[in-house]
């Protein structure tokens, strides 16, 4: 599939993945979406990002702000109900980032609230 094909597909998939948070009694505000070349080499510089090779950078990641009854969640394991989601849909969750599979029920990765497209 051509990126431009993802890149529109991409969209649609969030869309589904906001529908199912709202009625699971979250909501949500977005963070980051589109990364510049030259915002991504700050982050590696800072220690924000590990890579350079970011699919943020390709329109193809979204990091999300979670709130539960009003309250910010900043708890990378309050993430989990949604990542899962997002996992269902045939995305790519950051809670994942870090944690070897066979730990994916106790433990959360580094980047919770990163929501990203896989083929």
């Amino acid at each position: 599939m051509k990126i431009s094909e993802m890149q529109r597909r991409f969209p649609l998939l969030v869309a589904e993945f906001i529908k199912q948070a709202y009625a699971g009694g979250y909501e949500l505000s977005f963070g980051e979406a589109f990364r510049t070349e030259e915002q991504q080499r700050l982050y590696v510089r800072s220690g924000k990002s590990r890579t350079m090779n970011s699919p943020h950078m390709d329109r193809l990641a979204v990091d999300f702000n979670l709130f539960k009854n009003g309250q910010y969640l900043t708890d990378g394991s309050l993430y989990r109900p949604l990542g899962e989601k997002w996992e269902a849909l045939g995305g790519r969750w950051g809670g994942r980032f870090g944690v070897e599979p066979k730990d994916y029920v106790a433990k959360t990765g580094w980047d919770a609230n990163h929501f990203e497209y896989r083929e």
